[in-house]
């Protein structure tokens, strides 16, 4: 679905909303509609990143150790760094 609305931007950001959209091929919406979506993902990944240090999860050491015990693994099964456990 397309919703049609109307929106109000200053001289300068307009202009430049053009010269970009212009740049990339787009049409003068498609750009702006972009634009509006990656800043809307980019709020929706910034308070799962909040929520995240909030519940003081550390991902990168939980991916770490997770890389530590599957190379634990191969070397119990006999398998070199990187070899597939697929025959």
């Amino acid at each position: 679905m397309t919703a049609k609305v109307t929106l109000s931007f200053s001289d300068e950001t307009i202009e430049d909303a053009r010269h970009f959209a212009k740049r990339d091929g787009m049409s003068l919406s498609a750009w702006i509609d972009q634009a509006a979506r990656e800043k809307a993902l980019r709020e929706v990944f910034a308070a799962h990143a909040e929520a995240v240090g909030r519940a003081r999860l550390d991902i990168e050491a939980a991916a770490i150790a997770d890389a530590q015990e599957a190379a634990l693994v191969d070397a119990a099964l006999g398998r070199r760094p990187g070899e597939s456990s697929v025959a």
